[in-house]
């Protein structure tokens, strides 16, 4: 990856109309909805060593987490940070999660950062908090707000909802027959609903439990004309998950003409599954907005994605342990928020009056940012 500087990464940030300013990570007390920060952990940093902090992502077959990673390990070499990298085996495999978190407990370090893979795994961060470490949640909120003590992340339900403003305005009214592709089926978790929950808000579609995808109305009119919910399938966040995913919809209505997806790997997946099925006048719309996926928007694998920072996200948690550690002040979140709100734009080569957005040229430029 291009490792630009993290002053250019925000002048680019602030270009596409996305970057939340540097201030509101300004150094208080806890942040994130927990109500007692917890301190730094006592076994690294205290006396003259590095500070340690453990990076704990979903899985290394998605790239998204692959450019958390190096943002965090850059990071960790600008700041004299002793950095740990661990992962689920695949997304949702909270047991390999939970382990290295009582790994990091083990050793002492000042911090976790973690984009957590389950609920079972905010059971081990509490432990985490209470053993001094200071928790920091990336990209994915969790259920349990006592689990962490802030979380960086995209607002999910705003992606969701710009995916979604831009599909009603380039369905200009025609009937939306709507296939959507979720994260997982046998667990909840927020970045899954607020998705999924955000793209039909954005639609201009009713949505019963806002924590629960699937139980809205299956007919009725969103902001341009009428629709049709054929299904929701989960995909676990992988190309084959997603393809397995569009298939099984097919199959249940031929006629779909707009896909929403959890990520860009599953949107890859229905797009093959559609071309397979000789369709190919279908919107497909995801959220990422990673290098891979802005290129599948020339391509014209995606219509349209909202793109989110990973790499701003490592490298603000692992400044936030640093800076804790030396200073004993934490972060606070974005102001009228429970998390700190790291960005989002639209990315589409087929700009919609009243959406905004940038065009893949833009975003390649800062993707993943």
């Amino acid at each position: 990856m291009n490792r630009t500087t993290t002053a250019t990464r925000f002048k680019h940030l602030l270009a596409a109309g996305s970057f939340v300013t540097i201030a509101a990570l300004g150094m208080t007390a806890c942040g994130g909805g927990s109500s007692e920060p917890s301190t730094a952990g006592t076994g690294a940093g205290t006396e003259g060593g590095p500070v340690g902090v453990s990076l704990i992502v979903k899985t290394t077959t998605n790239p998204f987490f692959v450019a958390m990673q190096e943002g965090a390990e850059a990071a960790a070499q600008e700041h004299g940070v002793e950095l740990t990298m661990a992962a689920g085996k695949e997304d949702g495999d909270e047991d390999s999660q939970i382990q290295a978190i009582e790994n990091a407990i083990s050793r002492g370090d000042a911090g976790i950062l973690i984009t957590p893979n389950g609920p079972a795994v905010e059971d081990a961060l509490v432990r985490a908090r209470e053993a001094g470490l200071y928790v920091i949640a990336l990209d994915t909120p969790p259920g349990n707000p006592e689990s962490v003590d802030i979380t960086f992340a995209t607002d999910n339900f705003s992606a969701g909802q710009k995916i979604g403003e831009w599909t009603a305005a380039k369905l200009d009214g025609d009937k939306a027959t709507i296939a959507l592709i979720d994260l997982f089926d046998d667990k909840i978790v927020s970045v899954d609903y607020n998705r999924d929950q955000g793209f039909l808000d954005g639609m201009g579609i009713d949505t019963a439990d806002p924590e629960q995808n699937g139980d809205e109305a299956k007919t009725g009119s969103y902001s341009g004309g009428d629709y049709e919910i054929v299904g929701n399938e989960a995909s676990q966040g992988a190309e084959d998950g997603g393809r397995t995913a569009a298939e099984n919809l097919l199959s249940a209505n031929p006629d779909i003409n707009v896909v929403y997806t959890i990520n860009e790997p599953a949107a890859a997946g229905a797009y093959e599954a559609f071309k397979a099925a000789g369709k190919e006048d279908v919107i497909i719309v995801s959220v990422d907005g990673g290098c891979a996926g802005v290129g599948q928007i020339d391509e014209g694998i995606i219509d349209a994605t909202s793109q989110q920072y990973p790499v701003k996200m490592a490298e603000l948690g692992v400044e936030a342990i640093a800076g804790l550690v030396e200073t004993g002040e934490a972060p606070e979140v974005t102001e009228g928020l429970d998390f700190y709100d790291t960005g989002v734009a639209l990315v589409t080569n087929e700009p919609q009056d009243g959406v905004e957005s940038i065009d893949a040229a833009e975003a390649s430029e800062i993707c993943w940012g």
